[in-house]
């Protein structure tokens, strides 16, 4: 008996290890961590301040490429964000969990279909990030609302 169950722990130990690297290749290749940077950037400009980012290479950051130019109204969201609504919601196709999260990412909340600018640290399940802002974003810690223009540059 201690021979069969000792097979059946070596059988299931081998084939758990070879199914490892397919699921760590699958998770790769959603996973938009190395996503490329695009010679696609955007400024967004509100009460006279200028922000510019950069987007990624994904679908839904062309999809809000495509849209552009949007004037719209940027406010506060939280204490770490701004948000901006959108006309439309953006095609999540290519969309995956991301594990980086960082102050500048430019994100996509696909719950609610809006934009989502962070200024601070964050953790949200539902993002797609289509990009990061290209140098300070400091003009986000501006309390209120506002209109905002969103265009190609």
């Amino acid at each position: 008996m201690s021979r069969s169950i000792n097979r059946r722990q070596v059988l299931g130990t081998a084939l758990a290890a070879a199914a490892i690297p397919r699921v760590a290749i699958a998770q790769q290749g959603r996973d938009p961590i190395g996503q490329d940077p695009t010679d696609v950037h955007i400024r967004l400009t509100f009460n006279g301040l200028v922000l510019t980012a950069t987007l990624y290479d994904n679908p839904s950051a062309r999809d809000l490429a495509s849209m552009l130019p949007l004037d719209l109204r940027i406010e506060d969201d939280g204490g770490n964000e701004k948000i901006v609504h959108l006309p439309r919601k953006l095609t999540e196709d290519g969309s995956g969990p991301f594990t980086n999260e960082s102050p500048g990412d430019l994100c996509y909340f696909k719950s609610w279909g809006n934009l989502a600018l962070f200024y601070a640290d964050y953790r949200w399940d539902g993002l797609i990030r289509l990009g990061r802002f290209d140098s300070s974003f400091d003009a986000l810690l501006i309390r209120g609302e506002y209109p905002v223009r969103i265009e190609r540059i």
